[in-house]
């Protein structure tokens, strides 16, 4: 990097530090330190939701998926837009309603006794510590593969016989940790949305260089066709050859690891109704349709706006570093490459501050749970707000040191993302079930989270019973917790009616599995099942009909770019509809 660029990215961090400081003022207690005090709009809560997710890692993992799977590879994370659009549509409301802290201490709201209690420490234990520290990790992995691909490092032993890439990430470590443990959610949640706005930017600037280093999208295209990879071109794992369907072998995907995709993933996976860090947002706004506008804020930015300026990128490289024997490695090698000095140090500052958006909001996030779920609830029940806010404080910092060590144990994203997706898969269906059916209790969702995670762990790392079939993997995993749960959930004894009752008051759950206690308590539900059911399917055909239709126009394939746009306009307009027949029917 050149001079400019040092400067860029230097001016960038120390910016960024001083806005956290002084946000630091706002922090009073709890409330403000870990849920800004429930007062964020739709709109920064859905931009900060978005950067989130747009980490360091991601470019990476588009162009490994690409490079090695094609276009159709990018179904692995696609799949996930259908629990988002249920998280916008049906449980954001819902879960602002609830208005606790954390969705582990929602446990105790929903269940009660004993059961609940482990179920809330367990939990949390669980998602602080190794789920959250694997998710930051990762994210430190992307960034020490990114520093060592532009050169800034080179991974050899510097000062006290410490590579200079772990003093480096120590540094960017120690900045995150500055303006999290100051500013709390509120700190992390505007810069956010400074983050989001430059990675976006960078994404756009490797985009254009890229395809203007290929010659355009024609040549590009006819490039990429040339190379006799269907796969690469391709928006599902087939095509149509000889009348009939064929598998594209060079995909990687099999029959049962595409279903998986499709039918399991979304609804087996822990963030089901949401997941930690979304659900922290949506409890942060102000209100319940600022919560669903968060929702949709993030469902437009994570996937019709950013999905393909990555896979541009991707595709690009596929032409342009034949010999690129690491596809992760593609994103930073392309910006190194073709981009000169400003716009280099421009980019570089992109995926510096997509990582630290991520790092800041799981540290954030993690430290909810072992301040309010462990030490408040189980350690310290009278604990005053000064108190709790330094707790919060030590153990933001306890989370980013596990997680810098996390990252430098691992090579491959790909392979620690498939590892969160199977520790994290077959609580997910009880987690829906939870809010629409009395039944469910605490034993049932104990048991699947905790056989989810075994199962997870055991048939992704052990050799002797691991599964290397993605597909049958997470088939394996849902299959076996659906026995222990349910198992679970017949032996132990439903919840108390005082319990399901208090519930019913405070969240107002819809469908027919809550009637009976709605009617003793006389709540009347805000939606009805199957106006949630029918808006469901519709914001699916907004989101998918965009997202395909979008990237079809881009490969020039016109004819499937119509029938996305066709069928984007035609679920927006049958949307509307829906939702002004509840305006005007609801209670």
């Amino acid at each position: 990097m050149a001079a400019i660029d040092w400067v860029l990215l230097i001016a960038y961090l120390v910016m960024t530090l001083v806005l956290g400081l002084w946000l630091a003022r706002r922090n009073r207690g709890e409330d403000d330190y870990f849920v800004a005090g429930r007062r964020l709009s739709g709109w920064l809560a859905g931009a900060s939701m978005a950067a989130t997710t747009f980490s360091i890692d991601t470019p990476l993992y588009v162009a490994g998926l690409v490079g090695s799977r094609g276009l159709a590879g990018n179904w692995e994370w696609w799949s996930f837009g259908l629990a988002h659009v249920a998280m916008a549509v049906v449980f954001a409301p819902l879960w602002r309603r609830s208005g606790v802290l954390t969705d582990a201490a929602f446990t105790e709201l929903r269940y009660g006794g004993a059961a609940a209690a482990w179920l809330r420490g367990i939990k949390a234990f669980l998602l602080a510590l190794p789920v959250n520290c694997i998710g930051i990790g990762y994210a430190f992995l992307a960034l020490r593969k990114v520093v060592e691909a532009l050169g800034i490092v080179s991974g050899q032993p510097a000062a006290l016989g410490i590579t200079d890439t772990v003093w480096l990430l120590a540094v960017v470590a120690l900045l995150v940790i500055s303006y999290t443990v100051a500013g709390g959610l509120w700190a992390v949640v505007v810069t956010d949305l400074i983050q989001l706005l430059l990675a976006l930017v960078g994404a756009l600037v490797v985009a254009v260089a890229a395809l203007r280093a290929a010659g355009g999208m024609d040549a590009l295209l006819s490039q990429l066709q040339d190379l006799g990879r269907p796969e690469l071109l391709s928006l599902v794992p087939w095509n149509w050859q000889d009348g009939g369907i064929r598998w594209l072998e060079g995909a990687g995907i099999s029959v049962p690891m595409f279903t998986a995709y499709l039918a399991v993933q979304w609804w087996s996976f822990r963030r089901s109704d949401g997941g930690g860090e979304f659900i922290q947002r949506m409890l942060a706004t102000r209100d319940e349709q600022q919560a669903r506008l968060a929702g949709w804020v993030f469902l437009v930015v994570n996937y019709l706006i950013r999905s393909w300026l990555w896979v541009v990128v991707a595709l690009a490289a596929v032409v342009l570093l034949p010999e690129q024997t690491d596809s992760e490695l593609s994103y930073p090698a392309l910006a190194v490459q073709l981009l000169p000095p400003v716009a280099l140090g421009l980019v570089v500052v992109s995926l510096v501050a997509a990582f630290m958006s991520t790092v800041s909001t799981s540290v954030n996030w993690g430290a909810s749970y072992l301040t309010h779920d462990l030490y408040q609830r189980f350690l310290r029940p009278r604990a005053g707000s000064r108190e709790l806010l330094l707790i919060g404080q030590l153990t933001t910092v306890l989370l980013l040191l596990l997680g810098v060590i996390t990252a430098l144990v691992s090579d491959s994203i790909g392979t620690v993302f498939r590892l969160v997706i199977a520790i994290g898969s077959g609580p997910g269906v009880v987690l829906v079930l939870r809010w629409f059916w009395w039944r469910v209790n605490a034993a049932a969702e104990l048991a699947a989270m905790l056989c989810g995670f075994g199962v997870g762990l055991l048939t992704s790392v052990i050799p002797l019973v691991r599964i290397d079939d993605y597909g049958i993997r997470l088939t394996v995993i849902t299959g076996v917790s659906a026995v222990v749960w349910l198992t679970a959930l017949l032996l132990a004894p439903p919840e108390s009616d005082e319990v399901l009752e208090r519930f019913v008051r405070q969240v107002r759950p819809p469908g027919p599995g809550w009637a009976r206690l709605r009617q003793r308590v006389g709540v009347t539900p805000l939606e009805t099942l199957p106006a949630l059911l029918r808006r469901f399917l519709l914001a699916n055909g907004v989101l998918f009909g965009g997202l395909l239709g979008t990237g079809a126009f881009l490969l020039h394939q016109h004819l499937a770019g119509w029938s996305g746009l066709a069928l984007l306009v035609l679920c927006v307009l049958l949307l509307r509809r829906s939702n002004q027949q509840n305006a005007a029917t609801s209670p």
